[in-house]
């Protein structure tokens, strides 16, 4: 079998035990972003599977884009995330 080169861990464990790869990450194509596909890239960036560049790059996301997400799921959770709850997250 033949692993693919890449830079980073392979995966990673998270606090609740689990274990995250990159086969868990959305498709590079993704171009419609549900909660669950954010909070995925939330993750994998705040546990150290992929960099804050590298998901830009990948995702082609800006970089207030992806720090605003991460605020989000950080302050309130994956349900911050939602495109329909986010008026309820956002400060005034």
């Amino acid at each position: 079998m033949y692993l693919k080169k890449i830079d980073g861990p392979r995966a990673v464990k998270l606090p609740d035990g689990s274990t995250m790869t990159r086969a868990d990450l959305p498709p590079e194509t993704t171009r419609r972003w549900v909660a669950s596909r954010k909070a995925a890239v939330v993750k994998a960036v705040q546990f150290g599977l992929l960099t804050t560049d590298q998901a830009k790059e990948r995702y082609s996301l800006s970089e207030e884009e992806l720090l605003e997400w991460v605020k989000a799921a950080t302050q309130h959770g994956e349900d911050a995330l939602k495109v329909t709850r986010v008026q309820k997250y956002r400060q005034p």
